[in-house]
């Protein structure tokens, strides 16, 4: 099994977990950034919490800079298993998503205020693709 299987599978493993903004923990609630933090330290990569980022945000270039540190690397192509998507779901709105299949994820949902499985909208554009490398 492939890093990235294992991320997808770490990640199924937090389906349901609340959401909760700034959420680490996920007994007590994950974020976005949280469910891609929990599921990278059930695989073994340490990663650092970034801080000072709110709901929204005009830009992710901040952001990008933590992608080594988490071990992640630029992707292009099919999404694959574990593949970690960042996509605007509104006006100065990013959202991190961890693919478990090539049109399928699972995220942090404030609406629905769990962790979810959802499938990828057809015509959803991303503002980064990244993989963790295979060893």
């Amino acid at each position: 099994m492939t890093q990235g299987e294992q991320l997808a599978r770490a990640a199924t493993h937090l389906l349901g977990a609340p959401f909760r903004l700034h959420g680490r923990d996920p007994r007590v609630g994950l974020d976005c950034v949280g469910l891609l933090l929990a599921s990278l330290q059930a695989i073994g990569i340490q990663a650092e919490y970034p801080r000072g980022y709110a709901l929204r945000n005009r830009s992710i270039d901040r952001w990008i800079a933590y992608a080594p540190l988490w071990s992640l690397a630029d992707a292009s192509g099919p999404i694959l298993a574990g593949d970690v998507l960042i996509s605007s779901p509104g006006p100065n709105q990013h959202h991190v998503m961890i693919a478990v299949k090539p049109r399928t994820v699972i995220h942090a949902h404030a609406g629905l205020r769990r962790v979810v499985r959802e499938p990828l909208k057809p015509d959803q554009v991303f503002n980064a693709h990244w993989r963790v490398p295979t060893q």
